[in-house]
């Protein structure tokens, strides 16, 4: 039987669907303007994982509960450092910046996840939310870790 959405919660849907729509084409373009392998890497499997996130929040539109687990658990960090990089260069600078507005990216559609985990009745859906958001931390936490250890970080 499919899901039945309080006006406040579909709102909130189409929010997160707008926000995940605007991570899977920032992904995109980060992935094509990032200098070193490593960060096209990683920036292209958060891609991924948006564009499921995306179908996902689809779905819950579509008045459809998915199954979520598995995927993302336990410790993220990577071990990216990018021998490529001369502090103050160009290449450097410009991967700072991708990876920096990746990061703040990640920070606003978590709070945004946040904000819609409360407002929903069904705990079904409020679990399929924090799932999509504990992924989104995972990517915040790649994203710092790159930076890290690339000097990116201060």
């Amino acid at each position: 039987m499919p899901n039945t959405f309080t006006q406040k919660e579909t709102s909130l849907l189409q929010d997160l669907k707008k926000s995940e729509q605007l991570c899977v084409d920032k992904y995109t373009k980060y992935e094509n303007n990032a200098v070193s392998t490593e960060l096209k890497s990683l920036m292209g499997a958060i891609k991924q994982q948006e564009q499921e996130h995306l179908q996902t929040v689809n779905q819950l539109l579509g008045g459809q509960v998915p199954q979520v687990g598995g995927g993302q658990s336990g410790s993220s960090k990577i071990e990216a450092k990018s021998a490529f990089y001369n502090n103050g260069t160009p290449e450097y600078e410009n991967d700072k910046f991708v990876c920096s507005d990746a990061l703040a990216t990640e920070k606003y559609v978590s709070s945004v996840y946040d904000v819609s985990i409360f407002e929903f009745k069904d705990p079904a859906v409020r679990n399929v939310l924090n799932h999509l958001q504990k992924e989104e931390q995972t990517h915040g936490e790649k994203i710092y870790s790159f930076m890290d250890q690339n000097g990116m970080y201060s």
